[in-house]
Parts: structure tokens; C-alpha cells; sequence
């Protein structure tokens, strides 16, 4: 119950830790706060655990050897002190047993008046006495190999009934009697007969000559013996195990060096090996980033035949395959562009020539017959789209060639949206559309190529008009932090899942079954991306089938900045998954609030977000083309929506 009770304690600690460091908790930031001073230190170190195998491989093996050698020692230790305690057993009880006889035997002897030794003179001593001399005479016999001790009966504990013998203790050696003796082996030797032993400490007494002399492991053996009287005593013999401690430490001391030598040894032998290893595979980690870099000459140095070797020169070969590969490629790649640029260029003469003619048949149509008049006009248009075809073809084989120069200069994007919408407002009125502008109540201004961005923009807003089935086309301008971003909205068919990340692909068409006999060159929006791409900034698609598409064109405020965010959405707040959400929460809420206008309305324009939200709202992921984060101003209410629904969008966009 009680572990069990550790470990739920355990659990609801962990727990509650875990709250704690949650946001808002009460002292969740200063936890977090030590978290972060215990990891910081530790950070280099685990980056070094993780990145390097050869420190892995020689770390295992040293705890792998460092516990081999532990499991050994213990064996040997167990093993060495096991026959140590065994012998010491054997040799203490044979000469216990001696001792023993001995003393049985001078207590057996008949008394003499005249005897070599006291202790045989039995005439005229009484017990005491004769205790006395047999333990100086057997304790003579052992110097330091042994103690002797007498107790009387019952010593103690209580007196054995029946029993007049001596109660007094004798030692040898100024060892304390009654301690040196456990009592459990005096009981043992007062309750039964024969020879009991077991293991103790020899304790002194503070005698002369003794001093402050530390107690000592010893195996302590003992009889129960008769004395002169015939009245009962216990003799006991003490050995101490002071040289087996001796030998057995060092034994550990031996094994301990050994061990540590081992376990060195074998951890230098591991990184060693494992160097021979690790090399070759670091040789080829840093010439595959070098490949990867660019730098294709880049080969393994390859010695000997083994394994690392054939490895070596497989590598290699397999980069001189890659190399010569992506040599054809580039020469192939430079072939084609070099082609399309002359035969673009080459076919400015004969096309100006057809021009001149085309017009002299053009402006004489009148005098002709009907069909003759027709075809002199479709022969006119077709020319026209002929020299734009031309034209764009020859700026894509600039920018292949790397050939496209930037000519920035600070310019306000709303003069140049004014100077496209003014280009566009035949077609719009053809098409029955209207073009709204938001945003240009202050300048935008950005570092740009005026040129280049009146051609996106012209190109965004034509294809707005001409796909948005005669409903409004709106015009959005903002700007925020270090960007600047035009959105041209459209109500019209809109793009299928997946189209947006094809739309600036060159020739791509919606309906591949559909012929190309109006419309452009099908090279627009791949000229578009590139000139978005030429000043740092992102051109971006957003559609939905039948609820329109939005195009967003942001750029850097000031030239070679790096975008970090773009100041619109790259998804209408009027789309169908934004709409649907704000009247899930007009439902929930009160009842005069204003629903969201139908994308089928003549003039669906959304409502412009307040001053300053653009800052106040954090930035979300960005996508193609760039990287980085952007910064997008959204209503509060809807920012969740939209960094969802934007994040899904520009994760599509090439």
C-alpha cells in the first residue's frame, strides 16, 4: 500500500508540475524560467551527444566494460573472501580445539606438590587462581594469532542453578570479556554441549599498554569446560581476521586498478576503432555538402581496398555520373534558351514585314469583298497576339539567362494602380465589370521597377476582368512593417483545389480541351512571378470554385529587404469558409448584428479593416515563392480563420 501510494504521489506530482509550467498558472513563469537555466548549460552537450557518433559508440562502451568489470570484481571479491573465511574457519577450529583438549586436560591432571607449571600444581590453589595461569598459559601459546577468554557459568546472564563455579571473566590481551563475547553465542554455549562459533569484534579495555587500541573483526569459538572443582566455565578462543582484511583489500585494490586500466584501455581501443570508422563517413558528409552546395568537382579521397574504400570510390563515381548528368542538363538548358532568344530575335524581321503588309491589307479592307474583309482583320489580330507572344518570349529568355535588370526607384504603387486601371476600364466596361480601389487614401510607397510593376499589375487585373463574369473586381492597396501588397479580387469562376500552385506555370491552361484563340500568350503570370521575384517579393494565388480568386503581389518596402510578412491576407475576408464563420457567430450573437455580403451581390466589397490593425496583429507562416513569416492585418474575430485558411492557401502556392 505504501508504494503503491509513492507512486500515485509520484503521478499527481508530475502533473501538477506539468500545470504549473502551463500559461497563467500561478509561479508557471518562474518555473519556466529555471527550466530554462538547468537546459541552457546542458544544450552544447546534447548537441554533442546527438551529432557525434564516435562520442555515442566509446560513451556505451565504456559503461558496457565499466559494468563487466564491476560484475567481475564482485565475483572475485565474493569468491577470494568466501576461501579466505573458509580456511580461517578450519585452521581456528583445529586449534581451538587443541586448546580445548589442553585445558580439559589440566583440569583432569591429579594434583601435585611439585610441578613444572603452576597450573599443574593444583596443591593449595583455589579456582580463581587456576583460571588465571590457564588463561596466561594457553593465550602464550597463540602471541597474536589468538585471544583466550574465560567466563564463568551462567556470565552474563543469569546464574545457571545448581552451579558454584567461578563467575568472574578472565582475558587475555586486555580484551573486554563480556563484550567480546556475543551473548547470543554464551547462551548457546551454556544451554548445550559441544563447540559453537560465530563471527564478532574484539573490543579492549583501556589497560596498560593498550591505549585507545580499535575494536577488530575476529571469529570467536566456544566450549563449555570443567575446571579443578568440577564446577562448569566457558573458554573461548578469539582470532581476529585482521590479516584476512589485509589480503582481501587487496585483492579489491588489485582488481580496482585493474579494472580501471581495463576499462580505459578498452574505451581507447573503441574510439579508435570506431575513428576509423567515423572518418570516412565525415569525409563523405562534408563532400556531400559541398556536392549539394554546388561545387561538383568535389571527390572522397579513397585509400586501401577494404569495405570504406569500395564505399569510397562509389561515392565518387556516383558523383561523376551526377556531374557529368547535370552538365548535359545546363548545356541542353542553355541550348534551348539560346535558341528560343535567337529565333525570337530572328523573327522580329520577317514579322515586321508581315506587319507593314498586314496593315496595307488592313487599311484597304474596305474595298474588298466580306470574306476577303474578314480575313484581313482576323490576319490583324492574329499579328498582334503574334508580337506579344514574341515579346514575352523574349523577356522569359532574359530572365532564364539571369539577363533582367532592376531599375529601382521609390514610387507610389497608387499612381501606378491609377495608370493601369485606366488601361483597363474599356475591357472592364465591355465585360460590364466595375473596379474599385481600397486602401489609397495614403501613399504607398515602395522601392520598385515602375515598369515592371505596372506589368503585373496590368496582367493581374486584365485576367481579373476577363474571368470575373461581370461582377466587381476590387483593387486592394496596404502597407505595413518593411511591405507593401496590391490583392486583385475577383468574383468570377474562380480556381479548383490545386490550381493555385499551377497558375504560374508558362502555356498553363484551366482547360487543357480549350483551344487558345483568345485571351494572352499563356506567358503573362509566369512573366509576373518572375518580375515579383526580381524585386524580393511574392506573387500568390488564392480561388475557389465558383467563389472568385485573389491575387497578391507583395513587395519590399525598400530594395534587397528581406520580406518577413505581407500586410494583406492572402485569403478574402468574403470567402466562402470566412463568410461561413462569421455567420456561425452572428448566430451566437446578438441579433443586429450584420451578415456578411453574398459573394453573388453586385458589388461584394468587403469592409475595410481600422487603422492600424495591420501592426497590431502577429505574423503567420509563409509560402512560395519566399520564406519567412508574414505579417497580416485581419480583424480580431476573424484571425484564427484566416491564419488557418491562409496557411492552407500559400502552402499550395509555387
Amino acid at each position: 500500500m505504501q508504494s503503491g501510494k509513492g507512486r500515485g504521489g509520484s503521478r499527481w506530482g508530475s502533473l501538477r508540475a506539468g500545470r504549473l509550467l502551463q500559461e497563467g498558472a500561478p509561479g508557471a513563469s518562474v518555473l519556466r524560467l529555471c527550466v530554462r537555466l538547468v537546459r541552457r548549460p546542458l544544450l552544447p552537450a546534447v548537441r554533442l551527444w546527438r551529432r557525434n557518433m564516435q562520442l555515442r559508440v566509446v560513451a556505451a562502451t565504456l559503461l558496457m566494460s565499466l559494468a563487466v568489470v564491476l560484475a567481475l570484481g564482485f565475483v572475485v571479491i565474493a569468491q577470494v573472501s568466501e576461501g579466505l573465511l573458509d580456511a580461517k574457519e578450519e585452521a581456528a577450529q583445529s586449534q581451538a580445539a587443541g586448546g580445548f583438549a589442553v585445558a580439559q586436560e589440566k583440569a583432569n591432571a591429579p594434583a601435585t606438590v611439585d610441578g613444572p607449571d603452576a597450573a599443574d600444581n593444583k596443591v593449595g590453589l583455589d579456582a580463581s587462581t587456576w583460571m588465571n595461569s590457564l588463561v596466561k598459559q594457553l593465550a602464550s601459546g597463540g602471541q597474536t594469532a589468538f585471544e583466550v577468554v574465560a567466563l564463568g557459568a551462567g556470565t552474563g546472564e543469569q546464574v545457571l542453578p545448581g552451579t558454584q563455579g567461578v563467575k568472574g571473566a578472565r582475558a587475555s590481551g586486555n580484551v573486554d570479556p563480556t563484550a567480546s563475547v556475543p551473548v547470543k553465542l554464551r547462551r548457546a554455549v551454556n544451554h548445550s554441549a559441544g563447540t559453537f562459533k560465530t563471527f564478532s569484534q574484539i573490543r579492549y579495555t583501556a589497560g596498560a599498554g593498550a591505549g585507545d587500541k580499535a575494536p577488530e573483526s575476529a571469529l570467536v569459538v566456544g566450549k563449555r569446560l570443567t575446571d579443578i572443582n568440577g564446577d562448569p566455565y566457558d573458554l573461548y578462543y578469539l582470532f581476529p581476521l585482521t590479516q584476512e582484511e589485509e589480503s582481501l583489500n587487496l585483492v579489491k585494490s588489485t582488481i580496482a586498478t585493474a579494472g580501471l586500466f581495463v576499462v580505459a584501455l578498452l574505451s581507447a581501443i573503441a574510439w579508435l576503432v570506431v575513428r576509423q570508422i567515423v572518418t570516412p563517413v565525415r569525409m563523405a558528409a562534408g563532400v556531400a555538402e559541398r556536392l549539394s552546395a554546388g561545387r561538383l568537382q568535389e571527390r572522397m579521397k579513397v585509400t586501401g581496398e577494404d569495405d570504406i574504400a569500395r564505399l569510397g570510390e562509389a561515392f565518387n563515381k556516383m558523383a561523376q555520373n551526377l556531374q557529368n548528368k547535370i552538365q548535359q542538363l545546363e548545356d541542353l538548358s542553355r541550348m534551348q534558351r539560346r535558341f528560343v532568344s535567337d529565333v525570337s530575335h530572328e523573327l522580329r524581321t520577317p514579322l515586321t514585314t508581315v506587319r507593314m503588309a498586314a496593315d496595307v491589307i488592313h487599311d484597304a479592307r474596305v474595298d474588298f469583298d466580306p470574306i476577303t474583309a474578314r480575313s484581313a482583320e482576323l490576319l490583324a489580330g492574329q499579328l498582334d497576339r503574334f508580337e506579344s507572344l514574341l515579346a514575352d518570349l523574349l523577356e522569359i529568355s532574359r530572365f532564364d539567362a539571369g539577363a533582367a535588370a532592376l531599375e529601382a526607384e521609390p514610387i507610389d504603387l497608387r499612381d501606378v494602380v491609377r495608370r493601369v486601371i485606366d488601361g483597363a476600364e474599356p475591357l472592364a466596361e465591355h465585360k460590364g465589370s466595375r473596379i474599385r480601389v481600397l486602401g489609397d487614401t495614403q501613399p504607398v510607397i515602395a522601392e520598385a521597377d515602375a515598369r515592371r510593376v505596372e506589368r503585373v499589375l496590368r496582367n493581374l487585373v486584365v485576367n481579373a476582368v476577363e474571368h470575373g463574369e461581370g461582377r466587381d473586381v476590387v483593387v486592394r492597396l496596404a502597407s505595413a512593417g518593411g511591405a507593401v501588397a496590391v490583392a486583385v479580387r475577383d468574383y468570377g469562376v474562380g480556381l479548383k483545389p490545386g490550381e493555385a500552385t499551377r497558375v504560374f506555370n508558362r502555356f498553363w491552361r484551366a482547360d487543357p480541351a480549350r483551344a487558345r484563340t483568345t485571351g494572352g500568350t499563356g506567358l503573362g503570370l509566369s512573366i509576373a512571378v518572375e518580375d515579383a521575384r526580381l524585386h524580393g517579393g511574392w506573387l500568390q494565388a488564392w480561388g475557389e470554385p465558383g467563389g472568385g480568386s485573389q491575387f497578391r503581389l507583395t513587395l519590399p518596402r525598400t530594395a534587397d529587404e528581406p520580406l518577413r510578412g505581407s500586410p494583406i491576407p492572402l485569403e478574402p475576408e468574403d470567402s466562402r469558409a470566412n463568410r461561413a464563420r462569421a455567420a456561425a457567430e452572428a448566430a451566437g450573437s446578438a441579433a443586429d448584428r450584420r451578415q456578411p455580403a453574398d459573394a453573388g451581390d453586385r458589388s461584394p466589397i468587403p469592409p475595410r479593416p481600422a487603422a492600424g490593425s495591420a501592426q497590431s496583429v502577429p505574423a503567420d507562416p509563409t509560402a512560395l515563392p519566399g520564406s519567412g513569416a508574414r505579417v497580416v492585418a485581419r480583424p480580431a474575430e476573424q484571425a484564427p480563420q484566416e491564419e488557418r485558411t491562409d496557411a492552407d492557401a500559400d502552402a499550395d502556392t509555387p
